[in-house]
């Protein structure tokens, strides 16, 4: 479990460094996934030693969402004050990561079928 963690932690990290070391205008994390993607694409037998980690982080990932919950509680006066607002914003952006979602879908799926046999 500590060498995943390690893997997943050091392509973000790498990332990260790559991202701010050349000054680019992307996310250090989606960079590190892309570079975890090109890894696991590389080493195929490597996804089946990642899926025990990543499971149990996909199972308890709402833990990591009690965070954000005390911050809007702590927060709760902005909240009041411009609740149309964010309400508003957080529509759009989810319809936005939505559509975003749904064309690296199609995407990847285009990708994958000119190169299927």
């Amino acid at each position: 479990m500590l060498q995943t963690l390690g893997l997943l932690l050091g392509c973000q990290l790498l990332g990260e460094i790559t991202v701010r070391g050349f000054g680019l205008a992307l996310p250090g994390p989606v960079l590190g996934l892309t570079l975890l993607v090109l890894i696991l694409g590389a080493i195929p037998t490597l996804a089946e030693r990642l899926r025990p980690t990543t499971t149990v982080i996909l199972a308890n990932l709402s833990f990591l969402f009690v965070p954000a919950g005390v911050g809007v509680i702590g927060n709760f006066e902005v909240l009041s004050e411009d609740g149309v607002a964010l309400l508003a914003i957080l529509t759009l952006s989810t319809v936005l990561s939505m559509l975003a979602a749904v064309g690296t879908f199609l995407g990847v799926r285009h990708v994958t079928e000119r190169w299927a046999p």
